[in-house]
């Protein structure tokens, strides 16, 4: 019986000074990451690759102001490309190749802060700002075709779903993956053939690579 006794204080004591261990053990705090950041973004999307660049700036651990800029390829629907005899690529119909330049300004907003670990920080953004949409002729060759190119403007925008990786406070890494809405002002733009474009709808995988200051 003494020996039970004994036993059962060992196993009280030893609970006890575990319960004051776990309550003098302070919860991590979370990192702080530095304030500003700036770098490209690499785009992949239905009219091809696009590059563009971007500022951030932290106002709290989960709000962050941007804006960024990009240039990226919009191809119609209805554009198939061919392949001739000697291994050059066409496509039938088409009357002018159309380039997206949006400049957005918005905000990034970080999910699950105090849930989640900070080697993977999710978020959602959403940014909205002029475009500038430019179409030049559809030729092979592709630098002197600018010379005749024209310049259309219009209002956009996107949303997102991405993250940043790793906890290093000088490099940014991230993914994102964007919806872009863009709607002209005149009459449009002709892709293929009497068929004028005024909206522009795209999905983009984005590559986000940058420095934290």
């Amino acid at each position: 019986m003494k020996k039970f006794i004994y036993l059962l204080a060992i196993i009280t004591s030893v609970q006890i000074s575990a319960q004051r261990i776990g309550e003098l053990a302070p919860e991590k705090e979370p990192e702080k990451f530095p304030e500003h950041s700036w770098g490209i973004d690499l785009m992949f999307g239905e009219g091809g690759f696009g590059l563009g660049a971007f500022i951030r700036k932290n106002f709290t651990p989960t709000i962050t102001g941007f804006a960024d800029i990009s240039i990226s390829e919009s191809k119609d629907e209805r554009e198939v490309e061919y392949v001739d005899w000697y291994g050059n690529t066409f496509v039938l119909g088409k009357v002018n190749n159309v380039f997206l330049i949006p400049l957005n300004f918005g905000v990034q907003y970080r999910l699950f802060y105090d849930i989640l670990t900070d080697n993977l920080r999710p978020y959602i953004n959403a940014g909205i700002g002029p475009t500038f949409v430019v179409s030049k002729p559809y030729t092979t060759d592709f630098f002197s075709a600018f010379n005749k190119a024209k310049m259309h403007y219009a209002v956009g925008g996107y949303i997102g779903l991405g993250a940043n990786f790793g906890i290093s406070k000088k490099n940014l890494a991230g993914i994102n993956i964007r919806y872009y809405y863009v709607h002209l002002f005149d009459k449009g733009v002709e892709n293929m053939k009497d068929r004028f474009r005024k909206n522009f709808g795209h999905f983009y995988l984005t590559l986000n690579l940058g420095i934290m200051y």
